[in-house]
């Protein structure tokens, strides 16, 4: 992820809300023969933002409008991508109706809030595309009988970028959205691909889960326990998220991977790993070696170090074990989040995915 730029930061609109913004413009002019643009809708907690149409088309029994999502200072995948909405009638009596246009993915596999077979077009857009249509049937009569197609063109490509593949979503993006409102760096859709694959991994049955705080772990454990990709949680910084969640959805088993570092500060009893929300501390690395029998000298050098990478080169060097004894304490402070629901054990790797340190779980 980018770095946080410094000052205030602009936020942004989801795919959810540009969908939505985009079928209501298709289906007021598919009832009067003109657009509104720019177009306002209304999200869930009440804002009511205006959106400019960059795409409008009207046919004789369709209408279709677009939208380019501004997600604000948010490094969102999707930031610039043009979000199509096109609707036409649908059966009377059917409500409204979602299909995946190109560049919007389709669920494959069970364990999202969507069934197999079903766009990948999460259950708050929907109630959101669904509430501005009752909106506008209403203000013209009409029965609301409507098909909702939602497209992104390039969104194929654009999910190589994401987890979709790995939550079996295949063919493109997720729309996706709570409030309909992108807060820069929140790192919401990281979590929630956490929370999801996690899902994904219980519905296949999969009892043993990875969670990795980069790729060189994850690949390394992947090939340390022969795991089938599924059952890899890319955690990135996000411990706390991840072991939260697996509490309340737990499994079998649980492997942390991660480096040296990342799980110094887990194992300090840190969540968020972000080197700008935690920093490792020496001084307490210097007393865990003194526990392994370091003496004074050592300690000191410890203490004086400027990173883990330092410490774990100058322990290394006396042959004391202080990658097991920080597997084992990250080990500690994860059963201890976990409440006991989840077997956990760690593994540490070097930069080069070779396997420097373990936990006795």
């Amino acid at each position: 992820m980018s770095r946080k730029p410094e000052g205030p930061l602009r936020r942004g609109w989801t795919t959810g809300a540009c969908a939505t913004a985009a079928a209501a413009a298709a289906y007021t002019a598919l009832l009067t023969g003109a657009f509104p643009d720019p177009v306002s809708i209304r999200l869930p907690k009440g804002q009511t933002p205006s959106f400019p149409l960059a795409r409008k088309r009207l046919g004789e029994d369709e209408a279709l409008a677009g939208i380019v999502k501004d997600a604000g200072d948010d490094p969102d995948v999707t930031h610039g991508a043009l979000v199509l909405s096109r609707v036409f009638r649908g059966v009377p009596g059917s409500g409204v109706t979602f299909r995946a246009g190109d560049g919007v993915g389709v669920v494959t596999r069970p364990g999202l809030q969507l069934a197999v077979g079903e766009p990948a077009i999460n259950p708050a857009p929907r109630q959101m595309m669904a509430e501005a249509v009752r909106e506008i049937a209403e203000q013209h009569e009409d029965g609301g009988d409507l098909v909702i197609e939602v497209a992104i063109p390039g969104g194929a490509d654009l999910a190589k970028k994401t987890l979709n593949g790995r939550l079996g979503i295949e063919g493109g993006l997720s729309i996706l959205g709570t409030t309909g409102i992108v807060i820069p760096y929140s790192c919401s859709s990281w979590i929630h691909s956490i929370h999801r694959g996690i899902d994904v991994a219980r519905a296949t049955g999969l009892t043993h889960l990875a969670a990795a705080t980069g790729s060189t772990s994850e690949a390394a454990v992947q090939k340390l326990y022969a795991l089938p990709e599924v059952a890899l949680l890319d955690m990135g910084d996000f411990a706390g998220g991840t072991l939260k969640y697996l509490r309340d959805h737990p499994v079998e088993r649980l492997t942390l991977a991660g480096g040296f570092g990342k799980l110094c500060k887990l194992a300090a009893g840190h969540m968020d790993l972000h080197s700008g929300r935690s920093q490792v501390d020496v001084a307490w690395l210097a007393d865990c070696l003194a526990e392994l029998g370091a003496d004074q000298d050592l300690q000191a050098r410890v203490r004086s170090a400027v990173s883990a990478g330092q410490v774990l080169e100058i322990a290394s060097q006396t042959g004391l074990p202080v990658a097991d004894a920080i597997a084992e304490r990250a080990r500690e402070v994860a059963e201890q989040q976990l409440a006991g629901r989840v077997a956990v054990d760690v593994v540490i790797f070097d930069r080069k995915g070779t396997l420097i340190g373990r936990s006795a779980g």
